[in-house]
């Protein structure tokens, strides 16, 4: 398959690049903030969940890919959660969302699990992802627990 390279210029193209990176593992120390350059860059293992959905890999052979995830104009950058002192910090990436607060700048918000996550503040949205490898064999597809329970409506009929 050819390597996935998609950039984002607007919430829209970013809802792609997030769907491409659900559940891709992150360690602590492949991610920085450059200010100077107003930068944030992160390296990523990508669950492949195109070819996963396509069903074009072998029967219950799954891929990953290393992909690199990178916002220009970003002012300010803040964590939650993630101890950047502990270099054997792993997390799992779950979505990529934005907050407008002064169109077309906001903030990028990268929500991992276990409660983590990176707040961007950004002049406006420019993304970039890029594969960096050949894809490799995943142990397995990730699965998420489903909450069945119906959502609390403020509704009264």
């Amino acid at each position: 398959m050819t390597a996935l390279k998609l950039h984002a210029l607007d919430e829209e193209d970013l809802q792609v690049i997030s769907a491409h990176l659900q559940d891709a593992i992150m360690r602590v120390q492949e991610m920085t903030y450059l200010p100077r350059q107003q930068r944030f860059a992160a390296v990523l293992n990508r669950f492949d969940w195109l070819d996963a959905e396509r069903g074009t890999g072998k029967q219950g052979r799954y891929q990953r890919r290393q992909s690199a995830l990178r916002f220009d104009r970003v002012l300010d950058a803040k964590i939650q959660n993630i101890d950047r002192r502990r270099n054997d910090g792993v997390f799992e990436l779950l979505a990529i969302q934005f907050q407008p607060t002064d169109p077309p700048g906001g903030e990028v918000l990268l929500i991992f699990a276990g409660d983590a996550a990176i707040r961007l503040t950004v002049e406006c949205i420019e993304a970039e992802l890029r594969d960096m490898s050949a894809a490799w064999r995943a142990r397995r597809k990730p699965e998420h627990e489903i909450d069945d329970t119906p959502a609390q409506s403020d509704r009264t009929d």
